[in-house]
């Protein structure tokens, strides 16, 4: 399988809708995504598995920090390395661009994208209590800053 990580484009966005349809329990809408699209300060990129859409990921950035807002694999095609594949170029193009510090929220429950979070440097710094619906859920909140660099450091 052929994975190519690029910019998010119009075109991209139905399938992607399609993928958050599957994936979450509140999805984000098409419209959603092409307000992202409008702003300098947010950076998305979108992983094609041999041409089609399989997943994204963004952060919106605010003084030389992002928030990393969404990482989506479609479920026929995650534990693939995808999402890896995403962030990597994600957080390259973000440092690229001056960015010190990466930060995110994770359903305490999702060990599996904890641990890949975690391979990337970032680290669990407190709990925001009941941050997700459907079902209630604590999230982690994670952060990589530019100085820790990786958990291996």
């Amino acid at each position: 399988m052929g994975i190519e990580v690029r910019e998010l484009q119009d075109g991209d966005i139905e399938a992607l809708a399609q993928i958050e349809e599957k994936v979450f329990s509140m999805p984000w809408s098409q419209q959603a995504f092409r307000n992202l699209l409008s702003h300098s300060y947010c950076r998305y990129l979108v992983a094609l598995a041999d041409g089609k859409v399989a997943g994204c990921c963004g952060y919106t950035e605010s003084c030389k920090e992002a928030t990393i807002d969404n990482v989506v694999v479609s479920e026929e095609l995650q534990n693939r390395g995808i999402g890896q594949r995403m962030l990597e170029e994600l957080i390259a193009r973000g440092e690229a661009e001056g960015i010190e510090a990466f930060t995110l929220e994770v359903r305490v429950s999702n060990s599996s994208a904890i641990h890949v979070y975690e391979k990337f440097g970032f680290k669990s710094e407190g709990i925001r209590p009941g941050f997700y619906e459907k079902p209630r859920e604590d999230a982690l909140i994670m952060w990589r800053r530019e100085k820790s660099g990786h958990a291996s450091d």
